[in-house]
């Protein structure tokens, strides 16, 4: 199966991602924009930033007791599951990226808790070579910057996403999910659960 890093979804006036989508220029003013003619040339030379985030839902106390997984159908109709990525543009920072993209997938009542200064858990390199990582992506080098980010409101999936489906910490890492998931997020979700301390 043909896994890839997600690109950014649709918004108004921002065609299929940060970075470009086909249309034929910067029409919406932003300097980042690529065609897809360049991204294609940009991905052949260069590593992808990208920022992925793993929705949770936390008790009273601040305790982990759900992990957001999104499930999405691929073009060949067959059912996935992976989280929240996508790229960062061009003069955004990782904060933005990160509330970007947690609310094209999530839905803008999704309501993130970030912080000023958000800090990775981890950084997930993805190679289009198999083998290279735990992480594969078969059309670019990627580096993604991962984070757990709390939500607290509604979650209603939008752009490619059917739905969130959401496990408590042993499920989101058992086998099962974890075959699920595409470019090797398993591993992402195991090392976010590590780094929370409920991983046993």
């Amino acid at each position: 199966m043909s896994v890839r890093t997600p690109d950014p979804d649709p918004e108004p006036n921002d065609g299929l991602g940060g970075f470009g989508d086909g249309s034929t220029g910067s029409s919406d003013g932003n300097p980042g924009w690529l065609t897809d003619v360049e991204l294609e040339e940009a991905r052949r030379r260069l590593p992808m930033l990208y920022v992925e985030a793993i929705p949770v839902r936390t008790d009273g106390s601040g305790q982990v007791t759900e992990i957001g997984i999104l499930l999405r159908s691929t073009p060949m109709g067959e059912m996935t599951r992976t989280i929240v990525s996508g790229r960062v543009r061009f003069g955004e920072t990782i904060r933005d990226a990160l509330f970007r993209h947690v609310e094209n997938d999530l839905g803008p009542m999704a309501f993130p808790l970030l912080p000023p200064q958000p800090l990775p858990f981890t950084v997930a390199e993805y190679f289009p070579i198999p083998g290279v990582s735990a992480y594969h992506d078969d059309r670019q080098h990627a580096v993604s910057l991962a984070f757990v980010v709390p939500v607290t409101g509604t979650c209603e999936p939008r752009q490619d996403a059917l739905e969130v489906t959401w496990f408590p910490p042993e499920a989101a890492a058992s086998d099962a999910v974890s075959a699920e998931m595409e470019g090797g997020r398993g591993t992402l979700i195991r090392l976010a659960l590590a780094n929370l301390g409920l991983l046993r």
